[in-house]
């Protein structure tokens, strides 16, 4: 019989005070994967995939982001979340873990964190796996024009209030939740009500809704580093594997096949499916992930 090791919650209190919930699997002297989840989700998104790396003697660390899951924030601390803090928050939470490299798995949001940690950190980082996780203007499909208003609009003016209004009646509702899970799944029947519901649950408050849409202004800031990611990409020759649901809305396919331009070798699949393509196709996606991790030695 196979052995299914068994994942684990714990908070861990980081200098600041902050306490980063995480689910972890896997030997604590195997080579770690780190997996960063996206809006709107947190690490309960990968409750399938850990157990399936972890079998193969990987130490599988994933942990909610700020504004995400079960992570908590000191109200004294008065955090602003941006995507830079974001960034700062996860390495602490690597730090007083004394976890020095990593394979990091970038999802949605977890993108720009990670890859704003691979700037932060060279060398940190051994191989980047890509799950609709975004760091080419290609990327950026129709999706993302109200998000543009938003951030072209002054703080603090009429203009900001009007986009923030926009995106919190567009997207910070439970349907867009839902969407986001089941938008162009060949099998949305796979996918648990669970994963939106508690999404929804714990973005549901007027504490939240402000967070996300904080984080819906500051993404500009990512896409103004998509340069320095890819410069990072040409001159460190990282491996890459890109695996997307190639009919993703939010990110579109376009964004995987442009990491070739910087690295020729990167690796990628596009596979039936969209945003949260491992939701419904753990399997499948665990699979290219194992077999790529092999390919590389790692």
């Amino acid at each position: 019989m196979t052995h299914t090791p068994k994942t684990t919650t714990s908070f861990t209190k980081l200098p600041n005070g902050i306490e980063v919930f995480s689910r972890t699997a896997g030997p604590s002297d195997g080579p770690v994967i780190l997996l960063l989840h996206g809006f709107p989700a947190s690490s309960f998104q990968f409750r399938n995939l850990i157990p399936l790396l972890a079998a193969h003697n990987y130490r599988i660390i994933a942990p909610d982001l700020p504004g995400f899951g079960f992570t908590t924030i000191p109200a004294s601390l008065n955090y602003t979340h941006t995507f830079a803090n974001l960034a700062t928050t996860i390495g602490s939470f690597l730090d007083v873990l004394s976890i020095k490299k990593y394979v990091v798995y970038i999802f949605d949001y977890g993108a720009p964190t990670g890859l704003r940690l691979m700037l932060e950190r060279p060398g940190a980082t051994k191989a980047i796996i890509s799950q609709n996780g975004n760091a080419y203007d290609d990327g950026i499909g129709p999706f993302w024009d109200p998000v543009k208003t938003l951030w072209a609009a002054q703080p603090g003016t009429q203009a900001e209030k009007d986009a923030r209004n926009v995106l919190q009646g567009a997207l910070l509702t439970h349907a867009a939740t839902k969407w986001q899970y089941t938008e162009h799944e060949p099998h949305p029947e796979l996918v648990d009500p669970a994963s939106w519901t508690l999404d929804w649950a714990l973005m549901n408050t007027p504490e939240n809704i402000e967070v996300q849409l904080d984080l819906f202004r500051d993404y500009g800031s990512n896409v103004e580093l998509y340069p320095e990611f890819q410069r990072y990409f040409r001159e460190k020759k990282l491996p890459v594997l890109a695996v997307w649901g190639k009919d993703d809305e939010i990110f579109i396919n376009p964004g995987a096949t442009a990491f070739k331009r910087d690295l020729p070798d990167a690796e990628v699949h596009l596979l039936d499916g969209g945003h949260f393509l491992v939701e419904a196709q753990t399997e499948r996606v665990g699979v290219l992930i194992l077999e790529f991790l092999k390919k590389n030695g790692i």
